[in-house]
């Protein structure tokens, strides 16, 4: 039997001495701490986080410092190549003694969710609650012992991560005190034991989870959701009044312009305050022209920032140019030898990129001048481009003039409205005070004098349409005249390609059967009988671009040197 010594706390240990720690209250520790590193529970969190390095060791083994790194809270996960070590265990009543290391590991079921239950078999038969309590205790606090009248029983811990240090007793043989009858001897087997009361508090804590995970979700939903509209308010005399001020507020629009559609939408209208409603879409239509206005200025500034990146990129390009002349320049021979091979490897790959590089802004910036002349053809280059351009700006003018007048007639209508709605208030207020009375009068006053003006700018304004639409006839006219020029000169050119054909058959003919060929005067006297008006030197030029079918050859010596033609076109067919 080992001795045994009570109340050893803090035992000065060296590593050669033989001493034995005995009657430690906390053996359950000693034997994980002389493990080097505490059992995992099911979350990955040390089941032992709290190591007492006051503690007593087996002999041979060195304390070792739980702050060691991977012995932290977060510990190295165990090897499956290296062996647990399991040591001798001492309590006050018993003792433990560890399995063969050869034999493998304990077969144990699969472990249920939730488990805080363990089935312990192989208990002596003189244990008792104590005796299981005094072992078992040490793994963690126990709320529960079910003990069988056979050698077995249930223990239900307070915690699930207990349960692995009470699975690390399986295969221990246990001893009371000194006795070595068999009754007071066993060999303990530990496994994960499935009870309803484990689930249930599983089940318990998974729902929670759920509905903390709901919550969350709902709470960050809420959090992104997108701002509500402002409530939109409901319809009144005061309201609308006040509404068709806002429309007529180039700021106010886009948020009045709304209000009246939700008002619309919502049925609003009726025969009393149809005119009010008439008065406020007139005015929602007045803004079109100004929106065109800015759409055009934005259009303007987009065309001025396209032409400043077409500058900006044509002199990269021009400098990419420079870049790729300077790789060109240095792998010409006279430099490129001086250099080493993996120089001479760098440079050639410096050129190649520099190269795509080039060759990408190239590409980018001819098709950003492919875009701006996709809409010109041959023919319409062909035209003058003073006809087209006066064209185009006598369109786009009277397009203009035509947007005024509408907008215009608009206005005039609009004006016309109000006062007819101030001459219903007029006649609906007669009993009114005099003070209304007079600034009824004077608002309809100001209203016939701006009427009146409006008037006066419209025919001013159908004038002009009316003489830009003659200087647009005029310049059509002058273009169908420039059409037919060009239609003339096409013919004409057609008709000197005709006469062309004609002459290179008749001096095909012509030298065909002169076979020691002809001088350029003898053909030009042949031809001029037929048409006066050849030239020699027409006639020369002719011949030379057709070298396939006429060949010039050289006869005689000194003076009597001449240039002589002859037909080759049946040559090639010969050969063949």
């Amino acid at each position: 039997s080992f001795p045994r010594f009570k109340g050893i706390r803090n035992i000065a240990m060296d590593s050669n001495s033989m001493t034995m720690p005995m009657s430690d209250p906390n053996p359950w520790a000693t034997a994980m701490n002389n493990l080097g590193m505490p059992p995992m529970g099911m979350t990955g969190q040390p089941i032992m986080p709290d190591f007492d390095p006051n503690l007593g060791m087996i002999p041979g083994i060195t304390p070792m410092n739980p702050m060691i790194p991977g012995l932290g809270m977060v510990p190295a996960p165990l090897s499956q190549d290296i062996p647990v070590i399991k040591e001798i265990i001492h309590c006050k009543s018993c003792t433990l003694f560890p399995p063969n290391p050869n034999l493998p590991p304990p077969a144990t079921r699969d472990r249920p969710p939730g488990c805080k239950t363990v089935f312990v078999g192989g208990l002596p038969e003189n244990a008792t609650e104590q005796l299981i309590m005094e072992v078992f205790g040490q793994c963690g606090d126990i709320t529960a012992i079910r003990k069988s009248k056979k050698n077995f029983c249930h223990i239900r811990f307070a915690e699930e991560f207990t349960v692995d240090k009470a699975l690390f007793l399986s295969g221990y043989r246990i001893r009371l005190g000194s006795s070595t009858d068999k009754k007071d001897t066993g060999r303990l087997h530990v496994d994960f034991a499935q009870a309803r009361d484990d689930l249930y508090e599983w089940e318990c804590r998974q729902r929670m989870l759920a509905r903390e995970e709901r919550h969350r979700r709902k709470m960050e939903e809420d959090r992104l959701r997108p701002p509500s509209p402002p409530p939109i308010v409901h319809y009144s005399e005061h309201e609308c009044s006040q509404l068709g001020d806002k429309i007529k507020d180039d700021g106010k629009f886009a948020e009045a312009v709304r209000v009246l559609l939700t008002w619309l939408e919502r049925g609003e209208v009726n025969r009393r305050n149809a005119n009010n409603f008439y008065s406020m879409i007139q005015s929602s239509n007045s803004h079109i022209r100004r929106l065109m206005s800015e759409k055009s200025q934005h259009e303007k500034e987009m065309e001025e920032a396209k032409e400043k990146f077409k500058t900006a990129l044509a002199g990269i390009l021009a400098q990419f140019e420079q870049i790729v002349s300077v790789f060109q320049a240095a792998s010409k021979q006279k430099a490129w030898d001086h250099f080493s091979k993996a120089q001479r490897k760098n440079l050639d790959m410096w050129r190649k990129q520099a190269e795509e590089i080039r060759n990408m802004h190239n590409e980018q910036l001819m098709g950003i001048r492919r875009e701006e002349e996709m809409e010109m053809s041959d023919d319409d280059m062909e035209d003058t481009p003073d006809s087209k351009d006066s064209e185009d700006s006598g369109v786009s003018q009277a397009e203009a003039l035509k947007e005024e007048n509408d907008s215009l007639r608009c206005q005039l209508d609009a004006y016309r409205n109000e006062v007819e709605l101030l001459k219903q208030e007029q006649g609906k207020n007669q009993p009114m005070r005099s003070e209304e009375d007079n600034t009824h009068s004077q608002q309809l006053s100001f209203l016939q004098q701006a009427l009146q003006g409006m008037q006066k700018q419209l025919l001013k304004m159908r004038e002009e349409l009316k003489q830009r639409e003659t200087d647009l006839e005029k310049s059509l006219e002058d273009k169908q005249q420039l059409t037919n020029q060009v239609q003339t000169l096409k013919e004409g050119l057609q008709n000197l390609q005709n006469t062309q054909i004609i002459q290179v058959g008749i001096i095909s003919t012509f030298l065909h059967v002169h076979p020691f060929g002809a001088s350029i005067e003898y053909i030009c006297s042949y031809l001029q009988r037929l048409d006066t008006k050849i030239n020699p030197g027409e006639v020369e030029a002719l011949l030379s671009r057709l070298p396939c079918t006429f060949r010039q050859e050289l006869t005689g010596v000194g003076a009597s040197l001449e240039k002589r033609w002859n037909f080759c076109g049946f040559q090639g067919i010969k050969s063949t």
